[in-house]
């Protein structure tokens, strides 16, 4: 080979390289744009999961409020005498049942 081609060869792969190097920041750049989408649209979810979860939270709180509530002793005492028309059971009204361990066939 002459000079005059090895310096035309030498140049062909300076400009392959450039090229190269050039697309290979193109795709970088663009493989980290979308990286930063997906962390962005993840942050996001997390954000809205949190919130949801906190009003989960509340709400189970509540719930668990409204149970102790309805079924204190009072209340279902109350409801039974006033709209049940029930009463306490007196002693005489009672009746002991005892059980043997004998089966009857």
């Amino acid at each position: 080979m002459n000079k005059q081609n090895k310096l035309k060869v030498k140049d062909f792969f300076k400009v392959l390289l450039l090229c190269i190097l050039t697309a290979s920041i193109s795709i970088l750049l663009f493989l980290y744009a979308m990286q930063a989408k997906k962390y962005t649209d993840l942050s996001n979810e997390i954000e809205e999961l949190e919130s949801k979860q906190e009003k989960l939270i509340e709400e189970n709180k509540r719930l668990i409020s409204d149970i102790s509530i309805l079924t204190s002793a009072e209340r279902i005492e109350k409801i039974a005498t006033e709209e049940l028309g029930m009463h306490k059971a007196e002693s005489e009204d009672i009746i002991r049942v005892e059980m043997t361990g004998e089966k009857k066939q």
